[in-house]
């Protein structure tokens, strides 16, 4: 008879204070950045030195207008208007900010819209990140092609037609960086540190441990690729479940736990509160989360049929609600992800190779003939009543198998409206 792993927390008393110590973390920092925010609105002007992150063209009235998104010193993420003929990506600038009281509290946690005026334009920046960028894009021709190898290696935002196709596809999860990548990532990183380091641990150190003289090597790494591309939500809140991932597969804690889930969550936002209004963050704690339900009620079912038709699935189905609260873009094409997630796994670990030998192209013209092939779509929003129901009724089936097959139910009989009636 098997020994049942020790859980994070071994009885409710003690989970209930580690949390509400952390959840009172996070309402001082909230309270915090709710003053900061306070003091922000209250200046009726102020000067900052920003960077530009992100440049592209609107229209108002049939008159054309640039969109920035900037950086400032203060680490403030926003963006605003201005009318320019040059591109200012990458160029720092001196801007004169002008803030307006009908800016809310949960807007100013974001990155969020701010009137201004560009007093001056400094040199461009050249970073190793720049110039990484530059080096990916010369391996492309297409701009929508170059703009999802940025997306996919280096958390660039994607070129707006780009985002829109993507999503028509219902791969935006596959474009955004998060516990997808970077499982892939450690994968490919630890497997060939592996191969180097088992000759040499059975001639010289047979006592190591490969697990943890590995492991602390590739958290190591994988740290700096986040710190690289900048601490996206979605993978901080991925890079931190690995590392507790890690941590307890040494402590030999169990891993699928709801516990643990909810522990990484309130412990990123006591350190990161402004996460409380990422939807990246959101929907990626939300997928981590039906990842669990499917694997605690499918123990009995054999690991490749979890893995290979169980998760693709029913992720598929079980977050359709979820992200049709927030985004109504509804098509066929959809129906291919789970078949496209799969493929990515193999994908995204190809192309990261072909890219180092400068072979990058190779599968360009299949990735033009995928984003052609969507046309247009319908827009179908899910209320917020129901999307509240659907939590609840998801939550309850982490303890009663008839809630979780209810869950199932109501998600699938919602795919089947949605794409029944296109």
């Amino acid at each position: 008879m098997l020994l049942e792993k020790p859980k994070l927390f071994r009885t409710y008393k003690e989970a209930f204070w580690v949390l509400g110590v952390l959840s009172l973390i996070l309402s001082v920092r909230l309270l915090l950045l709710y003053w900061e925010y306070n003091e922000f609105i209250g200046k009726p002007f102020y000067y900052t030195h920003a960077l530009v992150l992100q440049q592209y063209t609107k229209q108002k009235d049939n008159k054309p207008y640039q969109v920035l998104k900037l950086r400032t010193k203060e680490e403030y993420t926003l963006y605003t208007t201005a009318h320019l003929k040059e591109n200012l990506t990458n160029y720092k600038i001196r801007i004169r900010l002008i803030p307006d009281t009908s800016l809310g509290f949960w807007e100013y946690l974001q990155a969020f819209y701010i009137k201004s005026t560009i007093k001056e334009v400094y040199q461009k920046v050249e970073t190793t990140k720049g110039k990484l960028l530059e080096t990916l894009a010369s391996q492309h021709q297409e701009r929508e092609v170059i703009s999802f190898y940025q997306a996919i290696f280096l958390a660039t935002p994607l070129d707006k037609a780009l985002r829109e196709k993507i999503a028509m596809l219902g791969v935006s999860h596959l474009v955004a960086l998060s516990g997808f990548h970077l499982s892939i990532l450690w994968v490919v990183v630890y497997g060939l540190l592996l191969l180097l380091y088992e000759p040499l641990q059975q001639r010289y150190f047979p006592y190591r441990y490969s697990l943890i003289d590995l492991g602390i090597l590739t958290i190591i790494l994988l740290f700096g690729y986040l710190w690289f591309v900048e601490f996206p939500p979605s993978l901080l809140r991925s890079f931190a479940m690995l590392l507790i991932a890690w941590m307890a597969l040494l402590l030999g804690i169990e891993l699928v736990s709801f516990g643990l889930l909810g522990f990484i969550v309130i412990v990123l936002l006591a350190l990161f509160p402004r996460l409380i209004v990422s939807l990246g963050f959101w929907f990626s704690v939300s997928g981590v989360f039906y990842i669990y339900l499917i694997l605690h009620w499918s123990k009995r079912v054999h690991k490749y049929i979890i893995s290979f038709i169980f998760i693709p699935l029913g992720i598929f189905i079980l977050m359709q609600p979820i992200v049709h609260t927030l985004f109504g873009i509804t098509t066929l094409w959809q129906l291919l992800s789970p078949p496209l997630s799969l493929l990515f796994t193999l994908f995204y670990p190809l192309v990261i190779a072909l890219h180092l030998i400068n072979m990058g192209g190779v599968m360009d013209s299949w990735l033009v003939w995928l984003f052609s092939l969507p046309k247009g779509y319908e827009e179908n929003i899910l209320s917020l009543e129901l999307l509240i129901g659907y939590i609840i009724l998801s939550l309850g089936a982490i303890n009663s198998k008839i809630f979780f097959i209810l869950t199932l139910l109501v998600s699938f009989l919602y795919l089947c409206y949605l794409y029944t009636f296109i």
